[in-house]
């Protein structure tokens, strides 16, 4: 697994080790549609940094769901949408089907550019 860290804000790293893992569960789950982590585990994929867990968690989020991967119809978002269920202590991920299938077959991630995100 390659990891660069490259971006000046804690956010952009936090969605960056978040996409990774991400890319991990994909491999080891071929088959998932869709994905349901414990926060407990992205709490230790965010190195038990517990503000990037909770308080900052929807703007690490809003930065992971700008990775696209490349598509026959361009470029396309992995996460088509994404909750967090705080009373389940969980985070569910639904995933583009078409941007999941290329990144299946070693399309690579699509960083989104940190010197024009808002």
């Amino acid at each position: 697994m390659h990891l660069e860290y490259r971006h000046d804000s804690d956010y952009f790293f936090f969605s960056q080790l978040l996409m990774r893992h991400i890319e991990s569960y994909i491999q080891k789950h071929p088959d998932a549609v869709n994905a349901i982590f414990d926060l407990r585990d992205i709490y230790e994929v965010f190195r038990e940094d517990f503000a990037a867990t909770t308080t900052n968690l929807e703007s690490i989020l809003n930065i992971a769901d700008s990775y696209k991967v490349e598509t026959l119809n361009g470029d396309q978002a992995l996460i088509k949408s994404y909750k967090i269920d705080v009373k389940n202590n969980s985070l569910l991920l639904d995933f583009n089907s078409d941007a999941l299938n290329n990144l299946k077959s070693g399309h690579p991630l699509i960083e989104p550019d940190s010197s024009v995100h808002e």
